[in-house]
């Protein structure tokens, strides 16, 4: 599945690194490195949800990320 969007901090609990799609929702994300967890990265993310994750942040549906490329 492919989820595209931008990358952005939330900052609570020391911070959560989430995709602001293209269709309005959120997502937390879950694998990637450190390049994909910059501020206002443009993505498209190659993952699926993980319906069995859950995390402090609660903000939203996890992606498990396998993939991701910048995009403009």
């Amino acid at each position: 599945m492919s989820f595209r969007g931008t990358v952005k901090k939330n900052p609570l609990e020391g911070g959560i690194w989430e995709l602001h799609a293209e269709d309005g929702k959120r997502y937390q994300l879950a694998g990637g490195d450190d390049k994909l967890r910059h501020e206002g990265l443009k993505v498209e993310i190659n993952g699926k949800i993980d319906k069995q994750a859950m995390g402090i942040g609660m903000t939203g549906p996890t992606i498990a990320v396998k993939s991701y490329k910048k995009v403009t």
